[in-house]
């Protein structure tokens, strides 16, 4: 029997020095460019666009093709850009104005990247806050951000309603999918219902052709900020320029011409006949949903097919039906269709990629999918909020050679292994990983010590320790912050720490990560009660509950009498006690 992970003879080809050199050559498909951003040198897309309203124009021009598909609701480009562009005017006239913030409070609906381009083109920064956030954490997120309009689905409206009288710069909030009865907010926030606006997807197509608003986007603007978690345990505004925001619009074909040219291969022309169809089964407010997933989608003209939340069978049922070519986001989800019990039922032959990131990937799932899908490529990347998607990638035999690599990095991005003092270390040595280029924010916003400490001519110290090979593929080892990731969500221990802390029986407590077969990690907590205190498991979990997002709840949580171990400086010590969990 054939090895599904044979690599193939005379393979690679090429090295993949010599592909990067041919591919962003003068005058080939991918030529790169050095540039200046606020004093600091970076490499860029010569060719690409240079903003986030250059992929909407290109988006629209896939005309009736069809773009969004939601449970029985399709839109196709032109409708997505009638709508975009109606809501922007809409924004302009409630007094949006360059640069202002507008919040987006939604799950995966058709309206959600609407409201994001509504708001680019009106020349304002879009705020993606996480949806499965408390109300507490919400009222943070918009807050922090200064959001002068929130667009907010019903159900995020709910949760949101009883701290909006303590958002004191927001102005408007726009409510979707919320019947036709008042919206009742505190004054003086004004409140408008979405679909009086731009009216539901099924009627995009009748609305009026208008021109875009007259507004000036230039790259280096700012389109979006995306929170991520910080080592504070409060969540950190990453604030990226349009032109970051588009890096992944050509990353995605340069790494699938890699991999023909790896083989020795030619690299095939798109067949503009032929729709791709993506499954959308993480959220649009992750940098994976926006800028990894939908922005190159749109640019190519593929199909994205939402999910109301993530379901093995239903996602089956999807794949089958909308002859879906690309799935995954997270591990977590090819190794729910590849486990599933019920996916025999289904046609899933469509499948031409299943690739993830986000989180920790056994090497054993390329073997499972390169055997269960034999005509699709297993691939893997590298990225954060920080650096607007994916920064190293790679596939197919790439993936199968160094199944516990990230790949090598986009010709628009550098890679560094520093010590504590910014130096260099050796090709091989594990240090701090840093990275320079394209897709790297501008920064965090309003926070200028945090930016002084991680950001140097260019460069972002990232946290993850990792080292690079001879070739410069990445090899992620570890993280320095004290953070875990569950399923493609951050998680930093110390947020979940001072939750628990805040029980009155609780003395001490330790947050680490316990490995998941799906999942990479899930939050495990250790607990040392007080004197004479009582409180149970169940008890513990319902208390961080009430004040965390569900993801963040331990799943387990130990408890003992005596105090946790700690080193000289007084720091828990989590590595040892990870074993007390089996």
């Amino acid at each position: 029997m054939t090895d599904p992970l044979a690599l193939p003879a005379g393979w690679p080809a090429l090295s993949v020095a010599e592909i990067r050199a041919r591919l962003t050559a003068p005058g080939a498909p991918f030529e790169t460019e050095a540039i200046t951003v606020g004093g600091t040198p970076r490499r860029v897309w010569k060719n690409g666009p240079k903003t986030l309203v250059e992929v909407f124009l290109a988006a629209r021009a896939h005309g009736e093709r069809t773009f969004l598909v939601y449970e029985d609701e399709r839109a196709s480009y032109a409708a997505f850009a009638k709508a975009s562009i109606m809501l922007a005017h809409d924004l302009v006239a409630r007094g949006v104005a360059k640069g202002d913030h507008v919040a987006i409070v939604m799950r995966n609906l058709p309206e959600w990247p609407v409201a994001l381009f509504a708001s680019l083109l009106a020349g304002a920064i879009a705020v993606p806050l996480n949806a499965w956030w408390t109300g507490d954490e919400l009222e943070f997120g918009l807050t922090d951000c200064g959001a002068s309009v929130a667009i907010v689905d019903a159900e995020r409206f709910e949760r949101l309603r009883p701290h909006l009288a303590a958002c004191k710069e927001l102005r408007q909030v726009l409510v979707t999918r919320a019947g036709d009865g008042a919206i009742d907010v505190p004054a003086p926030i004004a409140a408008a219902h979405l679909g009086a606006i731009i009216g539901p997807a099924s009627g995009w197509p009748a609305l009026a052709e208008r021109p875009l608003p007259d507004i000036t986007v230039l790259p280096e603007d700012g389109s979006t900020i995306l929170f991520t978690s910080g080592t504070t345990g409060r969540p950190k505004g990453a604030l990226a320029s349009h032109r970051a925001g588009t890096c992944n619009v050509l990353g995605a074909g340069y790494v699938q011409a890699r991999s023909f040219m790896r083989r020795g291969e030619p690299v095939p022309a798109p067949d503009p006949a032929v729709q791709k169809a993506v499954l959308l089964a993480v959220p649009f407010f992750h940098t994976t949903g926006a800028h990894a997933i939908m922005f190159p989608a749109m640019a190519g003209g593929a199909k994205l097919v939402l999910m109301r939340r993530w379901d093995a069978e239903t996602g089956m049922q999807l794949i089958e039906r909308e002859r879906v070519t690309s799935a995954g986001g997270v591990p977590t989800i090819a190794w729910q269709i590849i486990e599933h019990p019920a996916r025999g039922k289904y046609d899933l032959t469509s499948l031409e990629s299943v690739s993830y990131g986000g989180a920790p990937a056994a090497s054993e799932l390329v073997r499972r999918i390169k055997t269960e899908f034999p005509k699709s490529a297993p691939a893997i990347g590298w990225g954060m909020t920080e650096t607007s998607g994916g920064v190293a990638s790679h596939s197919g035999e790439d993936y199968i050679n160094r199944p516990d690599s990230s790949g090598p990095c986009l010709p628009v991005a550098e890679l560094a292994v520093l010590d504590d003092d910014w130096q260099q270390l050796a090709t091989g040595s594990i240090g701090e990983l840093a990275v320079r280029g394209q897709g790297v924010i501008a920064g965090y916003w309003r926070l200028p010590e945090v930016n002084a400490q991680l950001f140097r001519d260019g460069w972002f110290r990232t946290g993850d320790l990792a080292r690079l090979d001879e070739e410069g593929f990445l090899y992620v080892v570890d993280r320095k912050k004290d953070m875990l990731i569950r399923g493609g969500e951050n998680i930093y221990c110390i947020e979940v720490e001072d939750a628990l802390y805040k029980h009155p029986a609780v003395m001490d407590a330790a947050v680490l990560g316990i490995p998941h077969k799906t999942l990479g990690e899930q939050p495990a907590a250790i607990v040392t009660l007080k004197p004479g205190a009582e409180a149970g498991e169940a008890e513990l979990q319902a208390f961080v509950a009430a004040r965390l997002a569900a993801y963040k709840v331990p799943v387990r949580v130990l408890l003992r009498h005596e105090p946790l171990p700690r080193n000289a400086n007084g720091k828990i010590i989590k590595r040892e006690m990870k074993a007390l969990f089996g």
